[in-house]
């Protein structure tokens, strides 16, 4: 993949620090298929991290350093958050080794993810072709072979700082006055990488 912009090159350091670390998550099953599949990892994480601005790229990428540092696995802890949604009863196992929320991180990660609810269902709304081949959207449709697209936000967002919360935050407000969906922006990075021109095209292909 070209390498253009300084943004660029952070969305690429980032994506590769998560892959590393994502290489070192233990499965009870043992390896998952998709820590083999470097290049979905890569689509994936890049068209998220493409829309993000500057300032919460860097602090993200400083909560991975201090993960790092401090001997953490910041994507194992993503899936185990998971599970206080999908195995409750695991989760209140070992909900003791994972770092506590506090009730003002888990309000702040409680209102992003509303907001990428409501993004997402409208993203399913226009792009009913495409939506159809992702997640369940609500955590209420959680199963332990089936994680919805609330519960995985709320597992990524709970291993995020304090601090990028509160600029993901901002960063929301900023979207939702400009009247833009993230999720869109996402999607439409998604498609790119795919080789369609635009999501009106990659709906297209899917209904075909």
């Amino acid at each position: 993949m070209e390498i253009k912009t300084d943004h660029q090159k952070k969305v690429r350091q980032i994506v590769l620090a998560e892959w590393d670390f994502f290489q070192k998550v233990q499965n009870e099953g043992g390896r998952a298929g998709c820590q083999d599949d470097w290049t979905t990892f890569e689509i994936m994480r890049t068209s998220q991290f493409e829309t993000w601005s500057d300032e919460l790229l860097t602090s993200y990428q400083q909560d991975l350093e201090e993960a790092a540092e401090a001997g953490r696995n910041p994507l194992a802890e993503k899936y185990a958050y998971m599970m206080k949604y999908t195995s409750p009863e695991e989760y209140s196992r070992m909900e003791k080794l994972l770092p506590p929320i506090p009730p003002e991180k888990q309000a702040l990660v409680d209102a992003a993810a509303d907001c990428q609810v409501a993004w997402r269902l409208e993203y399913e709304e226009r792009y009913p072709a495409l939506a159809g081949r992702g997640r369940p959207v609500h955590s209420s449709e959680d199963q332990p072979w089936s994680v919805s697209f609330e519960t995985y936000f709320k597992g990524e967002a709970l291993t995020w700082s304090e601090r990028t919360l509160r600029l993901y935050a901002a960063y929301v407000r900023d979207l939702k006055e400009q009247g833009i969906n993230q999720i869109l922006e996402v999607m439409k990075h998604t498609v790119a990488f795919y080789g369609y021109p635009d999501l009106d095209a990659a709906e297209k292909g899917q209904k075909n």
